[in-house]
């Protein structure tokens, strides 16, 4: 496993990096102090590399998962759509569609009664598309959220 591999890119317990270091010691060894320069060179720009290729990984991870949460912030509703805001939606329309059946059925009869509940169940369904757009697709979206 390199350091490429492990969950937090732990530049000390990656293998390759120690091979390196070993070869660098031993290659100080048999060489002596006049390539102690490029020696040390070469090594840390094998390190600066593999920081490099971490860094990138983990760029590259929060970048995915910024764009995956935000794709399913899209599709949610807002943290104000609550259970509660949908239920007095509801509790209002109710109340309110008791004056106004009254009101529309006795100016305009059996008409006006259904244009009042019209009108009432289409404030209701466009609520309900508002939080839910799937209902118009006909596709039920899996998700976690309970309400």
């Amino acid at each position: 496993m390199s350091a490429l591999d492990s969950p937090d890119g732990d530049l000390r317990t990656d293998p390759d990096l120690r091979k390196e270091l070993d070869a660098t010691v031993r290659a100080h060894a048999e060489l002596g102090t006049d390539y102690d320069s490029a020696l040390i060179d070469s090594f840390l720009e094998k390190v600066e590399q593999r920081i490099d290729d971490v860094v990138d990984r983990r760029v590259r991870r929060q970048l995915a998962e910024q764009q995956m949460a935000t794709a399913r912030g899209a599709r949610r509703p807002k943290d104000t759509d609550s259970w509660p805001e949908r239920f007095g939606l509801a509790i209002i329309s109710l109340v309110l569609a008791i004056p106004l059946t009254a009101v529309a059925g006795g100016i305009a009869g059996t008409a006006g009664t259904v244009a009042a509940w019209l009108g009432i169940v289409g404030v209701n369904l466009a609520q309900a598309v508002r939080l839910n757009p799937e209902l118009l697709t006909g596709r039920r979206e899996r998700s976690g959220r309970q309400d």
